[in-house]
């Protein structure tokens, strides 16, 4: 599991580094593990009409579920600050439309991670995943 860790963070890294983010200069990249072993990385793209902005975690998994992979085991996001970024809301909500308990590392451009679960970042997420079993 270490290998593929590294293998995401690499991932996000390079992701992160083809954002677009002319307004904010806030550069995230994202890289997804499927179920499958499949892995797909991210970008934020932003908008000048900031609501059409899309998130590097919703590329991410945008990329994964056009290529019908809908089960997801880990998501790594990597931010090129001194902080520790977690998701907005907007892509708690969305990530765990997938997998409300997905394993989430956050990455700052020391090198420093921390490993959280979807269920500590989004409590009582709405959706269908709610009562459902699925097996990641």
């Amino acid at each position: 599991m270490e290998k593929e860790i590294q293998e995401l963070v690499q991932m996000a890294k390079v992701a992160a580094e083809k954002a677009y983010a002319p307004y904010s200069k806030f550069k995230i990249g994202a890289a997804l593990l499927t179920s499958s072993g499949k892995m797909y990385s991210g970008c934020n793209v932003e908008n000048a009409s900031y609501g059409l902005s899309i998130c590097a975690e919703q590329v991410a998994i945008v990329k994964a579920v056009s290529s019908g992979e809908i089960k997801f085991k880990i998501m790594v996001i990597f931010t090129d600050t001194a902080d520790l970024t977690p998701p907005c809301g907007a892509c708690r909500q969305v990530v765990a439309e997938f997998n409300p308990r997905i394993e989430m590392i956050l990455v700052n451009k020391k090198g420093e991670m921390k490993a959280l679960n979807m269920d500590k970042l989004l409590v009582e997420p709405f959706g269908l995943n709610r009562g459902r079993s699925l097996k990641y």
